[in-house]
């Protein structure tokens, strides 16, 4: 019989759950329905399950999935920050109205967002501005993220074969075979 699949009460599957959000066994059972008073003692004995564990094992193995997150989630925010308009958006004070007409896309670009409020007195008439503050997620990282992810700096490795004639050679092919000899005499350091 497969642990993983036998049944659980409902209290039971809500903290196999709740228990992969933060592996706090007493809050999870707090979450999931037990009594504070029996939490600590009840998720003692429910870690004890072969079922409880082997479903918590396999609600670890799939964590994004558990969560609703997956790689193409992850590129999708780091690229709205790493191509966010620099025109619409820049670090600094906005009116509200202005910060109001941002898209969600560029809403999420934001870090950081604070606000006050300044009264302007004009012809004896006191109006009210509101100003937001923004602060960007950092657009270097993201791309840098973006970079790693799809393994664009990843290492090439260069190498030379056969003879030289360094006689024949002109003064920027000498160069050229002068700088990958660095790359390859560089990339064996690191090793």
């Amino acid at each position: 019989m497969d642990p993983e699949n036998e049944k659980f009460t409902a209290k039971e599957e809500r903290f196999c759950y709740e228990y992969c959000i933060d592996f706090n066994a007493t809050q999870a059972a707090i979450r999931a329905g037990y009594s504070v008073r029996t939490a600590r003692s009840i998720s003692s004995k429910l870690l004890t399950k072969v079922n409880i564990q082997a479903k918590i094992r396999g609600l670890k193995v799939n964590l994004s999935e558990t969560a609703g997150i997956g790689a193409l989630r992850i590129i999708l925010e780091h690229a709205k920050i790493a191509f966010s308009d620099a025109g619409k958006l820049r670090d600094g004070w906005m009116e509200l109205k202005e910060f109001e007409d941002l898209s969600p896309e560029d809403k999420a670009c934001i870090q950081e967002i604070s606000t006050k409020e300044e009264k302007k007195e004009f012809a004896g008439i006191i109006t009210s501005v509101t100003w937001v503050k923004i602060k960007l997620y950092d657009k270097q990282k993201a791309l840098d993220s973006l970079t790693n992810i799809f393994g664009y700096n990843a290492a090439i490795r260069n190498e030379l074969t056969g003879k030289i004639e360094f006689g024949k050679l002109s003064e920027i092919e000498l160069d050229q075979i002068i700088d990958k000899l660095m790359i390859i005499g560089n990339d064996k350091e690191k090793k």
